[in-house]
């Protein structure tokens, strides 16, 4: 089963200060990046994969999208989904996306934000997904960018010459990586961009768009502690076709 960190007390107080969890979508810096791959929704059967508290699912509906399925493991986020919710075309189901099943050809659009690097039958979720979607139909997810799934330790360090670096161990060896944030012990699975890639193509996806984010000049005028995220990127975007 997957790791359920975010129903630990310690971590989901933690999480809910987040500005992302504050404010929603527009308190998530990549948001924009991936706001701009996103199909016409209007009219689209829509399933968002750690759906956390609904933010996309609502917004989806404000799109026009005809139906909404918002998924995820944790009972606390999907309480707080569902409080905030009163839209009887979305609909919040708690499953582990490990041994997910859905409806085939039943979707048009499948959604992920921060989810699928903690996903260890990553192979298998995506083979539920696209025969989950009819063809033609859009996949779009971001997940950490393998960069910062695989740190010695977290934050930078300091070279000789007193530049800023990020050190990576063994980024070529996948499998599960332990870190310390918001609570200690939380498992992601590491894996290279070449293997989010060649899984996606594997299966049957034709892939649109791939982008290793980093904020705009706008973003860090507006939030200057954003220039570190240049250093190196810490999400990673993937639009791809059924």
């Amino acid at each position: 089963m997957t790791q359920n960190i975010y129903d630990n007390p310690t971590f989901f107080e933690g999480y809910s200060r987040l500005n992302r969890s504050v404010e929603g979508l527009a308190g998530a810096p990549e948001w924009p990046a991936l706001r701009v791959l996103l199909p016409d929704l209007r009219g689209r059967k829509v399933v968002d994969f750690g759906c956390g508290f609904g933010w996309f699912c609502r917004w989806a509906r404000q799109q026009g999208a005809a139906r909404v399925l918002g998924i995820d493991v944790s009972e606390k986020m999907l309480a707080r989904a569902k409080a905030a919710t009163s839209d009887a075309a979305i609909t919040y189901t708690r499953t582990d996306l490990e041994h997910l099943d859905l409806p085939d050809a039943s979707f048009d659009l499948a959604y992920s934000a921060l989810a699928l690097h903690y996903i260890e039958n990553l192979s298998g979720l995506l083979a539920t997904i696209h025969r989950a979607l009819v063809p033609g139909a859009h996949l779009i997810f971001s997940a950490e960018h393998p960069i910062y799934t695989a740190p010695t330790h977290p934050g930078w360090s300091v070279d000789v010459q007193g530049r800023k670096t990020w050190p990576i161990d063994a980024y070529q060896i996948e499998g599960p990586r332990t870190t310390d944030w918001l609570a200690r012990g939380i498992i992601k699975q590491h894996r290279t961009i070449g293997t989010y890639l060649n899984l996606l193509i594997r299966i049957g996806f034709t892939i649109a768009h791939v982008e290793e984010w980093g904020p705009t000049d706008e973003q860090i005028a507006a939030q200057p502690e954003l220039a570190e995220e240049r250093e190196r990127p810490m999400f990673l975007l993937i639009a791809a076709r059924r």
